[in-house]
């Protein structure tokens, strides 16, 4: 019955994918009237994600820092990258890498100095690059001066900048933490007798936005950094910054998922709109939204008419293969292709005429691509590592690519829990033990999808460490790295570092990349995601196969006599006049059609 089941989804999904693909589909999607062209600078970007704490070590203490990227900027530039977004640099205690701030104007000790900042964004804008910065505004540090004051006294003047439930009134009405060995998001503080929220860990007390001071304060600092001269912000945890201070029950609505309620607060959009009109409105700056939930939550962030913010990415795709209430459990038969184009079919059409999406498929909360997505075998890693690549930067909506992607860097899958560093991992690892819960099984999945897959330092070289630190770095590094590296990749004119890089040209040679209309081809196949994209009279073909055997393809038109003009193999697939095309495992090729 399970089997069918799994059988009977995958009919399902397929018939909806045909259908799209059909003539229905294609007449709504082939309308020569396209929308006139908003061009502006965000939406033509390639984001490079660089995690500092992983990138370069410039003094030798196993964690990377500002001059560290300040000496590999023209590695960067190499790439052909417009923008740079930059995790938390910010004072902090690092008991969730940086995302835990303890001072919002200052800079993170291990990572440097605020003049170390000043010649690093110079560097960057010298070369034709900007910088986005996280915003990391739903929490802040319990190091941070204002808990600190908070939690002497009711009285305090920092009280009422964090959320409070007296003692007096009992215990707190349940409430969810994603890092709480016991999942409660209340904290007991005695010199207060009450209890502080915190969505995350205890030591991440979620702010009070319903206060006035509180905003200002916030939207002073982000003033700071953008006459500093940053290009714009990437918000952390946004969708959470409204709370509902009756602490209702979880509506059954929502079905569990305190995710998602805590992303529908009441006041949330008047917040972002708010945060536009005093600040944003203000700066030719970028803005993404870590939005959560339907196509319809997420549009009310970027739909211009409602000046908030400019992009948003969703998780939906990055959420797909997970087994049901599980933490971050992989389903071990893989995930379906045809679940896959359905979820990015659907988000390009919702922001096919309004809004802007983003298309990735790592970042620091994920594990490696290629791991994830593709295949790190040794036979495989390297051809569905540009495959990915291939898919990332012919979609549309703006590319955020993380760091070490480029490499076919892959996940380093530790055996043992004391090589972990991350506080999500750890706290779920509690949680499952405490249930009586089989942690063998859960140090095996997470091979798979933990975050620490997609932190270990960057790969320079092949010496020591991977050319990231001379001393001991903060976490392992993955031991392939002396063949997946810079240097040896630079050399290499096959490489998946050289794919990317002519990914990149070939993305900013044409605007059809960016803005095009994306038809979805062959919906119903199980083994080949096709599609195009058109603008005026160009026109692209990009066929994909996402499995490790020879797969085939029918675009439904003549393929005799055109080549790619970029795929990852020596040769490229075989065409015919019927039609079909007949692809290599993980095979990836660009035709240009008109």
């Amino acid at each position: 019955m399970k089997l069918f089941n799994i059988k009977l989804k995958e009919l399902i999904i397929a018939t909806g994918l045909m259908l799209l693909s059909g003539s229905g589909f294609a007449q709504l999607m082939n309308n020569t009237n396209q929308p006139e062209i908003n061009r502006k600078w965000w939406k033509e970007a390639i984001f490079y994600q660089i995690y500092p704490r992983s990138f370069m070590d410039s003094n030798g203490d196993g964690i990377g820092d500002l001059k560290g990227i300040i000496s590999k900027l023209n590695y960067i530039k190499s790439l052909g990258v417009d923008a740079v977004w930059l995790n938390p640099i910010y004072a902090s205690p690092n008991y969730d890498n940086g995302y835990d701030i303890s001072d919002y104007q200052n800079i993170m000790k291990e990572f440097g100095t605020m003049h170390d900042f000043d010649l690093m964004l110079k560097g960057f804008h010298d070369r034709g690059i900007k910088v986005i910065m996280d915003l990391v505004v739903n929490h802040c540090s319990s190091e941070h001066k204002w808990f600190k004051v908070a939690r002497v006294s009711r009285k305090s003047q920092y009280y009422n900048y964090f959320h409070w439930w007296p003692a007096e009134k009992g215990t707190p009405p349940k409430r969810w933490s994603a890092f709480d060995p016991d999942a409660n998001a209340w904290k007991y503080n005695k010199a207060t007798n009450s209890y502080y929220l915190h969505y995350f860990a205890a030591q991440q007390p979620d702010l009070n936005w319903e206060n006035p001071k509180l905003r200002q304060e916030i939207y002073k600092m982000m003033r700071f950094w953008l006459d500093k001269g940053i290009d714009g912000f990437r918000m952390d945890a946004i969708a959470y910054i409204s709370k509902d201070l009756a602490f209702p029950p979880l509506p059954a609505k929502y079905h569990g998922d305190w995710a998602m309620y805590y992303a529908s607060g009441p006041r949330l959009h008047e917040y972002i709109k708010e945060m536009n009109r005093e600040v944003l409105s203000k700066y030719n700056a970028a803005t993404v939204a870590e939005a959560m939930g339907t196509v319809n939550d997420v549009m009310k962030f970027v739909d211009p008419a409602r000046k908030e913010l400019n992009m948003a990415y969703h998780f939906e795709g990055v959420n797909i293969g997970y087994l049901p209430n599980e933490y971050k459990m992989v389903d071990t038969k893989g995930y379906s292709l045809l679940e896959f184009k359905r979820v990015y079919t659907k988000w390009d059409s919702a922001f096919a005429t309004r809004g802007w999406g983003t298309i990735y498929l790592g970042n620091h909360d994920q594990p490696r691509m290629v791991t994830r997505w593709g295949n790190d075998s040794p036979e495989f890693r390297e051809v569905s590592s540009k495959m990915l690549t291939t898919f990332i930067l012919s979609m549309g909506g703006t590319p955020y690519y993380y760091f070490g992607d480029e490499l076919g860097m892959s996940n380093i899958k530790f055996d043992k829990l004391n090589d972990y560093n991350d506080i999500e991992l750890l706290t779920n690892y509690a949680q499952v033990k405490a249930k009586g819960g089989d942690t063998s099984r859960f140090i095996e999945g997470m091979k798979i999808s933990s975050r620490d897959n997609g932190r270990t330092p960057f790969q320079w070289n092949a010496s020591a460490n991977g050319g990231f630190t001379t001393g001991k770095p903060w976490l392992k590094v993955n031991p392939n790295y002396k063949t997946v590296n810079v240097e040896a990749e630079e050399k290499d004119t096959n490489s998946v570092l050289n794919y990317f890089k002519e990914m990149v040209k070939l993305r900013k040679s044409n605007l059809a990349f960016v803005y095009g209309k994306y038809t979805l081809i062959d919906g119903g196949n199980p083994d080949v995601y096709a599609y195009t994209r058109e603008l005026n009279n160009d026109k692209y073909l990009i066929v994909l196969n996402f499995h490790a055997k020879t797969a085939a393809a029918n675009v439904g038109f003549d393929m005799a006599g055109i080549k790619p003009m970029i795929n990852n193999y020596a040769d490229g697939p075989a065409t015919n006049n019927a039609g079909q095309i007949t692809l290599k495992p993980y095979e990836a090729a660009v035709f240009k059609i008109k």
